[in-house]
Parts: structure tokens; sequence; C-alpha cells
């Protein structure tokens, strides 16, 4: 695969490629024409966004180069078990739509640091503040801005750097100029071609595995024989590679179900990966939340995350099959040494787009791929600069400062990020460990204290300022102690190596010390408890606001969602394939 050569582009690719800009520059020129002179209308949409766009945007912020070239990478390495990080969100974006929006909404606020001071006070609010920034800067753009570098890098021969400042600069723009409205609907448009970039390439890998049948079918059945690993090359990569992935003498590709020690994807991870990671990235984190602050009301916010959970559905089809499709052209990577295989299979990806994706359609890969980075770096901009202005230059600096010139210190801010982010990207090569499992190993380190306190102070009163703080600052302290543990001391309990079980253990600890501490201390204050910071199950907004007859009812299309979720996991849990 290293003697593939760069893509070449020609005039249809070039007119595809400038067309997608020049359609994404007039939807971001006519939606951010209005000068943006209040804070919440920059950072909020005006609480003025459509469930179409809630949804799509919602995706387009989670969706990105980490996925496009990590999560295949994954996939090749792992098989189909991968795809329970889009269907696990099951869980949490149930809790979504049921309790955590018309909560939310209700509350009126514009930032989770924002909530979490009133239920908590101020030292929590700020901690949590400045450890989003790091988070943001650290797990999402420089990892994005590299996952793309090396895409360019190994498709058309640019310069890393090159690469990375690139599409930092181009990508981040629609952020800066018009705040979240226009990067919500920028986002609809980025999706719709992100998802028809992918398919095109799911398509065309079956039709080549198909040989001279050309027939999706044909193509499928020879990828699933090829991952069921039982003969030749795939049964000898298999077998090399049980061991290091999950610890077993035999591993099934073909399931989402997983042993306790598997590296990403151990069983246990299907039933609370939701407590620690989900609910943190979805509810906690502010460049995913952002876009239900920002919906007109609780139908469309709810309606939104049930159209992102029916994206969720799809996605497997561009970010987990194409990983499955390169494992049956080229079982021959896993053969190399464990350490070198996971980086290699990011790059077999871009080098499978070589080998199948015809003169005129990389013009449309290529966008999709800009897309999907653009449509993250914008999200994660615009909400890092939000949680700076808001949560640290507002509160500290200026608080009576006049709503236009929080606007200009937010834009200011998104340029600092983009440029921190441009700066730290290539530095995530040497890590070695892929980019998925780079990006979800972090998820796992700063999750699992915030999400404990944020469910614990709002479903139980009794939780107090002294046991939420306690509980993170701790939770922080035992998860480094954990990863030393695992590390260091020979004999070390092996189902604590996934960065799956690590997060969970860190939540359980977070957990009991924040109910004993709370429990051992005085009550909080009344004003710290009130209908707005935690969950009154009696007033709670749960039947209402659930759209018209069936077809536009969120309750209807939210059953549907969870029923295919389930079928699939039942589908690919090893009994049948």
């Amino acid at each position: 695969m290293s003697g593939l050569q760069s893509f070449t582009l020609e005039f249809w690719d070039y007119a595809v490629f400038a067309a997608y800009f020049v359609v994404l520059s007039a939807v971001g020129l006519w939606v951010g024409r209005k000068k943006k002179v209040d804070a919440e209308d920059y950072f909020l949409a005006g609480r003025s966004l459509p469930w179409w766009v809630v949804g799509t945007s919602f995706i387009g912020a989670n969706i990105s180069s980490e996925h496009f070239i990590g999560m295949i990478g994954a996939a090749y390495v792992f098989g189909i078990c991968v795809a329970m990080s889009e269907w696990s969100n099951i869980w949490v974006f149930s809790l979504l739509i049921w309790f955590f929006i018309p909560f939310l909404l209700i509350s009126r606020i514009v930032t989770i640091p924002e909530f979490l001071e009133r239920r908590f006070g101020p030292v929590l609010r700020q901690f949590f503040a400045i450890v989003t920034l790091i988070s943001n800067v650290v797990a999402f753009l420089a990892a994005v801005l590299y996952g793309g570098g090396v895409a360019l890098q190994a498709l058309f021969g640019w310069d890393l750097w090159f690469g990375v400042l690139l599409l930092g600069t181009v990508a981040g723009a629609w952020s800066i100029h018009g705040g979240l409205k226009t990067v919500a609907y920028t986002e609809v448009l980025m999706v719709v071609v992100m998802i028809g970039g992918g398919l095109m390439v799911t398509v065309l890998g079956l039709y080549a595995l198909s040989g001279d049948s050309h027939s999706l079918l044909v193509g499928w059945k020879k990828m699933i024989a090829a991952n069921q690993a039982t003969a030749g090359v795939w049964q000898d990569a298999v077998a090399k590679t049980a061991g290091p992935i999950a610890r077993v003498a035999e591993y099934n590709r073909l399931s989402v179900i997983q042993p306790v020690t598997h590296l990403v994807s151990p069983w246990p991870g299907l039933l609370v990966t939701f407590l620690s990671v989900s609910l943190w990235y979805n509810v906690g984190n502010q460049f995913m939340i952002q876009r239900v602050l920002g919906a007109r009301n609780i139908y469309h916010a709810r309606m939104g995350i049930v159209l992102a959970g029916f994206l969720k559905i799809v996605l497997p089809l561009i970010i987990v099959v194409p990983g499955l499709i390169l494992f049956a052209f080229h079982p021959e990577m896993m053969l190399l040494p464990w350490s070198e295989v996971r980086p290699t299979a990011d790059k077999g990806y871009v080098s499978m787009l070589q080998a199948l994706v015809p003169v005129g359609l990389r013009g449309l890969f290529l966008a999709a791929l800009f897309g999907a980075i653009q449509s993250t770096l914008n999200a994660v901009i615009n909400s890092t600069s939000a949680i700076f202005t808001i949560d640290i230059y507002k509160r500290l600096l200026r608080p009576r400062a006049t709503e236009r010139h929080y606007v200009r210190v937010g834009i200011i801010a998104s340029m600092v990020v983009m440029v921190i982010g441009i700066l730290l990207a290539p530095a995530i090569e040497k890590m070695g460990k892929g980019l998925f499992v780079y990006i979800q190993t972090l998820y796992a380190f700063f999750a699992p204290p915030f999400a404990s306190v944020f469910l614990l102070g709002i479903l139980f009163r009794r939780i107090n300022t002294p046991g939420a703080t306690t509980a993170v600052f701790a939770g922080f302290v035992f998860a480094i102690l954990l990863k030393l543990y695992v590390a260091y001391v020979p004999g070390h309990l092996h189902w604590l190596e996934p960065y799956v079980m690590q997060a969970f253990t860190t939540w359980v600890f977070c957990t009991c010390l924040c109910v004993v501490v709370s429990l051992l201390t005085p009550l909080p204050k009344p004003e710290k408890v009130t209908d707005r910071l935690t969950l009154n199950w009696r007033s709670l907004n749960i039947g209402q606001e659930l759209g018209g007859p069936w077809y536009r009812n969120v309750a209807f299309w939210w059953l549907v969602f969870v029923l295919i979720v389930l079928g699939l996991v039942f589908l690919f849990s090893g009994l049948f394939l």
C-alpha cells in the first residue's frame, strides 16, 4: 500500500469542490448577514433553530476527520464493534429527549459552566470551564486538524503542516463570521455532502469487492466472509491480533459483544458508557449541547435529537463498513508489529480511496472530508469562545461590558483557539496510538468526574457543593492513579486496561464520594436546589410538546429509533454472523 501514488485532481474534481465552497459561502453569508450585537444571539443563534437544523448540526459537530480517518482505521483493526460508539447513543439520546431537554431549556442557561455555578458555586464553574477549554483544544481541535492533515498528506502529497494550516484557516472562518446560527445552517450542507461522499466510498468499495459481478450484494457477502476470517491470510491476521485486541485466543470481528478485556469495546460499555463519556460528550459538552440550547422550543430540540439518532444509525455505513472492506482487501496490514498496526490503519483508508475513487468523484470526497472537518471545527471554535467569553472573561474580568464588546471578545477568542489547535495538531502523530484511540482515551479521562456530579446534581437535591467539588477534584487524581496502576503495576487487573472500564471505574468512585461527602455535610442552600436547577418530577414537562399526529410525534419516531438500534445490536451480537 505504500507504493500507491498521491491523488490527481482533474477539471471536474476542481469544479465539484469549487461548487461546494460557492454554495457553502452563499449559505454562510446569507445566514450570518445580520450583525451580531447580543451574546445570546451570537452563541445560541437567538434560540431560533428548527429541529432539522438542530439534528443535522448536532451530528455535524460530532463527525469529523477522526471518524473518516480514525474510526475507519479502528474498524479495520477491531471490526464491527466500533459501530457501538454510534449505536450506544440510544441511552443518552433517550435521556436527552425525555429529561434533559425540557429541564435545560426551562433553565435558560447559555453555557453548562453557568449551570454548574448556579447549582454548586463558582469554583466548580471555573474549573469546568478551564478543563473544557483544554479538552476542546487537545481532544477535539488538534485531533481533527491532525486527521485532516494526514488525509491531505496521503491523498495529495501535501506537507502535514501545510494541510493543517489550510484546514484551520478555511474551516474556522464561518464560526468566527456569524456565530452559532451560521455554523448550524452551514453544517446542514456539510452533513449532506459528507454522507453523500462517504456512501460513495462504501458503494465503490463493495463494487470493487464483488469483482466481475458488479453487484453490491455480492460485494457485501464477500466483505462478511472475509471478516469472518475462517481461512487464509484473514484467519492468520485475526489469530495474530486476538491477544493484543482482547486477550483471547479466538476473536469475532462481526460481533458487538466483546470480552471485558477488549481494548475499545468491552461488553459492559454497552450498558454503562452513557453514564460517563456519553453523558459528558452529548449533554455536558458545550459544543454539542449548544445546538439544543439554541432550539426554538422543547419540541424542536427533542425532534432534532430524534433526527440525530437516525443519522447515528446510518453513520456506520460510511465510517465502519469501509474499515471492514479495507480488511477484506488488505488483511496483511494486521500482520505488522502491533505498535504499527493502528497508525498504519489510519492511513490505510486513504490508500483505499486512492485505488477506488475515480477522477471526477475525488472532488466530491474532498468536499465531504472538508465538510466533516469544517463542521466539527466550527462547533468547537464557537463553543470554546462561548465558554471563554461568558464563563471566564465576563465573569472574572469585565462583568459590566456591553453585549457588543462580548461578541468582539468571542471573535478574538475563536482566532486564538484556532491558532493553538494548529500548533498542537502535528504532535499527535508522535503518540502512535491511532487517532480513534487517542481521542477516546482523552474522553475517558475528562468525562467521568463531571458526568457524575452533573447527573447527581440534577437528580438529587441532597447533593451539595462540598460533595460535588470533592468528587471532581478527587476524581481527576483517581483517574491519573488508575492509569499509573495499569501502566506500571505487574499483575494489575486486566479488565481495567480498556479506557471504557477506566472511565466507568472513575465514575463509580466519583459518584460514591459525592454522595458520601454530601451526606456528611450540611444541606445545600434553597437557592441551589430550585426547580430550575434540579428535576422536579411532578412539574417536569415530559409528556408535553411532543408534536401532533404520529408522523410529527416525538414519541413515535423515538420508539422507531430505539427498535432499529436494538435490532442491529441483536443482529451483530455474534449469534448470526
